[in-house]
């Protein structure tokens, strides 16, 4: 088992031989006194949208791969603002109207994760918040304590 620094979640691995076989840490350690960042589900449609939907708004590729894409790069800019990185990531929620392509997502997921795997849980849905949305990313960061 990792030890956490001072400024950085770590993760937990029962047996550190075979993490590299899974895309998500089993745990993950959070140093005590950072920031918890909240960031809601993000789909392939732009992170600022008008509600009610206004549909034009809400044209989602067919490819599970660009949708991941554009979820995650929405999810950035919310790391951005904080002046976090995926590092900081501690737990995601990942939704799929089709498991089959959790290969697919978890492909463009280590685009921008790298070797970091936070605490995650895959749920198989029906539908998400838009037609044709077929990934929802929900993901908790920790920084460091806010100077503000």
């Amino acid at each position: 088992m990792e030890q956490a620094t001072a400024t950085q979640p770590q993760a937990l691995h029962p047996d550190p031989a075979r993490a590299s076989e899974m895309p998500y840490a089993p745990a993950v350690e959070v140093p005590a006194g950072g920031v918890i960042v909240f960031i809601s589900g993000a789909t392939a449609s732009p992170l600022y949208h008008q509600h009610p939907h206004v549909p034009a708004e809400h044209v989602q590729p067919d490819d599970i791969r660009e949708q991941t894409r554009r979820a995650l790069d929405s999810i950035k800019l919310v790391l951005d603002a904080r002046g976090l990185d995926w590092r900081h990531v501690v737990k995601a929620t990942k939704y799929l109207t089709d498991m089959r392509e959790a290969d697919a997502m978890h492909e463009v997921w280590r685009e921008y994760f790298g070797d970091w795997q936070p605490a995650s849980t895959m749920i198989c849905v029906n539908n998400l918040s838009s037609p044709g949305a077929r990934v929802e990313l929900d993901l908790i960061a920790v920084g460091p304590p806010s100077t503000a």
